[in-house]
């Protein structure tokens, strides 16, 4: 009876540690995918994220406890991972060249984005400097368009957005829509650019208009308009060097 009862006992345990949890049965905050939604990228460990890019494990694991073991193998660091070639990690039982392929792919985009980091952003120390930047996007535009430069606080060029495009003679500049895209870019300051594509660049008075009315919106959201070009394929006119800002 004894001997009957520890050999159940053991067989018992070695059940319940036989048992694996799958993804799905774990709760939907612990889920990798869901929790990514729920709480943001940033809340995911190393494994979670390595286990999204897998989508499943095997049959003695699941793709946390999957993810898990590939990168103990890399030391729990993410470069070393990265040193690991596609054939390297299909011998992990359960990783198949697509899944691989999918982590190389992953790591290989993670490296590139720190590359892109140390690229220098162009600075705009002149109005000669904000007329270089733009020509590449006004120079064979046969109609008016709107453009802001949005830089940092190192007056670097975050991005150069489009406002509007309007006709041969005018287009719209809406500063509300001017001001969305400054703070969408976290910018410290605007260049304002127009084009004219009769090649005049004087200011018409309603250039002069909206220069104010933005100049204004700008000091109220301190994010000043630091000058506003009419461009033109050979020349351009600056607000700033002008003394009207």
């Amino acid at each position: 009876m004894l001997v009957d009862f520890f050999c159940l006992t053991f067989s018992l345990i070695f059940e319940v540690m036989s048992l694996k949890l799958s993804i799905h049965q774990l709760s939907e905050e612990d889920r990798p995918r869901e929790k990514l939604l729920l709480k943001g990228r940033q809340q995911l460990s190393n494994a979670e994220l390595l286990a999204i890019l897998i989508g499943s494990g095997n049959k003695d694991k699941n793709a946390i406890e999957l993810a898990q073991e590939i990168l103990y193998s890399a030391q729990n660091n993410l470069n070393e991972l990265a040193k690991l070639s596609v054939k390297d990690l299909t011998k992990f039982l359960g990783i198949g060249e697509a899944k691989a392929i999918t982590i190389a792919s992953a790591l290989e985009l993670g490296r590139r984005r720190k590359e892109d980091e140390f690229v220098t952003k162009p600075k705009v120390t002149s109005s000669r400097d904000a007329y270089n930047i733009i020509t590449p996007y006004l120079i064979d535009v046969p109609h008016e368009e709107f453009w802001v430069l949005c830089l940092n606080r190192a007056n670097q060029l975050i991005k150069a957005e489009n406002v509007s495009s309007g006709g041969l003679s005018g287009t719209v500049a809406d500063p509300k829509v001017i001001f969305k895209k400054a703070l969408d870019n976290n910018s410290s300051g605007l260049i304002l650019i127009h084009n004219h594509p009769s090649g005049n660049t004087k200011p018409s008075q309603a250039d002069l208009k909206i220069t104010q009315q933005l100049k204004e919106a700008g000091s109220v959201l301190e994010i000043p308009v630091l000058d506003h070009l009419i461009f033109t394929e050979k020349s351009y006119y600056s607000f700033a060097d002008e003394g009207i800002l």
